[in-house]
């Protein structure tokens, strides 16, 4: 007779992953409260685990309640908006020059926006500073 012996193995439980939430509707554009989200025991792939990742930003695209939240469905918050007088400055060493643009597209600090030059009303790229200026021509060494 031949015994065959089973060992046991425990393997430890995985618990379960964490996934962000939304939990009312939040439309688009609208900065993201601590009280709009919620973290729910489940797995998503691609979705958010932390609210603090969350908070704080603008929704890209509506969020619906009891649904996962994804990096892709926010962005910094908008500092300047399509048509808003801007701050134009151009730096290249010593040498600053401000001017008036009106911004072309709607953006966040660190985004590239197209502006219009309202004194030449040439059309150029900038980048959104964060305190809403646009930075024009060479990046400045600060």
């Amino acid at each position: 007779m031949i015994w065959f012996v089973l060992a046991m193995m425990i393997w430890p439980a995985a618990a379960p992953a964490e996934t962000l939430i939304a939990v009312r509707p939040i439309r688009a554009q609208q900065i993201i409260g601590a009280g709009d989200v919620a973290v729910v025991a489940a797995q998503t792939s691609g979705a958010l685990r932390d609210p603090s990742e969350a908070v704080g930003m603008e929704a890209r695209v509506t969020l619906y309640p009891d649904r996962p939240i994804r990096p892709g469905d926010l962005t910094p918050p908008a500092l300047v908006d399509r048509n808003q007088i801007v701050t134009l400055e151009y730096a290249a060493g010593t040498l600053v020059i401000l001017t008036e643009g009106r911004a072309l597209a709607r953006g966040g600090a660190g985004e590239t926006i197209r502006v219009m030059n309202l004194s030449s009303r040439t059309t150029i790229s900038g980048r959104i500073t964060e305190s809403g200026a646009v930075t024009v021509g060479p990046q400045r060494q600060e």
